[in-house]
């Protein structure tokens, strides 16, 4: 770990006029940061700590929910109203992590959590392109297992590793974001990057930039959600792919629905095509098939992760038949 200065922020704007220092990471619950600290995969030369700045869940004018980027994620998980209008999000965020863990990581710091990617994290002795820019993707031809299915490049097929960020992309949230430039509110589905040929850079903040807050929308009545993660073993390993859905049915038609997936792109996935095939149908497992199978119709497997593409299609037709009987999925 290299040589670093450590300030707590006393509020959003000691925290900005901190972060516009060169070399400076805001330091949130630190399960992942503090993890590439001491790999050296990251070195920052000033940690400016933000846990001290407000940390609410409050209800909006339009019947969503406000969270700020300092609420730890036992507290979001088991907060009444995500509870019982968002499930999919609360059990996203069970499925994530030891109670430790959430008990320390904080929503924004969760957002910015880097891949698991195994080349990623091999400092010494792997090619990562992700880690070091131009130096190649070992993980293209190496165990990859794990990796992108969707969106990857030449450059980079590692997966981004939240299930509480697919939960969110799902629920068509906005991400609340404060810097030089002032606020600015971010689409969800539009924070995280694909790789292209510019692999290091995750999202698209801008240099400095704090995020300060989720905002969730409000669901149509009567709309059903939940998550299904399939991992190697049950005790807080990765996601191998994930599904979140929102189902919203007239009878027995699809009006509306929302998926994402995660463990099979660089960034949570949305589920658009699929979708599309879903809205006017009513829900069978061969309809749900079909339409991941439009969702994955330009997917690009890697030697060891052809599996995937199969197992969310009916991960996904098992969530949704059980949201559209109304029974948790």
């Amino acid at each position: 770990m290299n040589p670093f200065q450590y300030a707590r922020a006393d509020d959003a704007a000691d925290a900005l006029r901190r972060g516009a220092i060169s070399g400076a990471a805001y330091l949130g619950g630190g399960t992942n940061l503090v993890d590439l600290m001491r790999e050296t995969i990251a070195r920052p030369d000033q940690l400016i700590d933000v846990t001290g700045l407000p940390a609410t869940i409050a209800e909006t004018d339009d019947g969503g929910l406000l969270i700020d980027a300092a609420v730890r994620n036992t507290a979001l998980a088991e907060h009444p109203a995500v509870r019982m209008r968002y499930p999919v999000l609360s059990r996203a965020i069970l499925a994530g992590a030891s109670a430790q863990i959430r008990n320390m990581a904080t929503v924004g710091g969760n957002l910015l959590q880097r891949t698991r990617c195994t080349y990623f994290y091999d400092a010494e002795g792997a090619r990562c392109n992700k880690r070091t820019p131009g130096s190649g993707c070992d993980a293209r031809e190496g165990f990859n297992r794990i990796h992108a299915v969707l969106g990857a490049s030449d450059a980079c097929v590692a997966t981004h590793p939240s299930d509480m960020c697919v939960a969110l992309a799902a629920l068509d949230a906005t991400v609340h974001v404060d810097g030089a430039e002032g606020q600015r509110t971010i689409p969800f589905a539009d924070l995280h990057r694909l790789p292209g040929d510019q692999p290091d850079r995750d999202t698209v903040l801008r240099d400095g930039e704090l995020i300060t807050a989720i905002a969730l929308p409000a669901l149509p009545t009567g709309a059903r959600s939940a998550y299904r993660k399939v991992r190697d073993r049950a005790s807080y390993a990765f996601a191998l792919v994930s599904v979140a859905a929102v189902l919203q049915l007239e009878g027995d038609r699809v009006v509306d629905v929302r998926i994402a997936f995660g463990g099979v792109a660089h960034k949570p996935w949305r589920a658009t095509k699929a979708e599309a095939a879903l809205r006017g149908q009513t829900i069978t497992q061969q309809v749900v098939l079909d339409a991941a199978a439009a969702e994955f119709a330009e997917a690009r497997p890697l030697r060891d992760n052809a599996f995937k593409p199969a197992l969310v299609a009916r991960t996904l037709a098992a969530v949704l038949t059980d949201l559209a009987r109304g029974e948790a999925a």
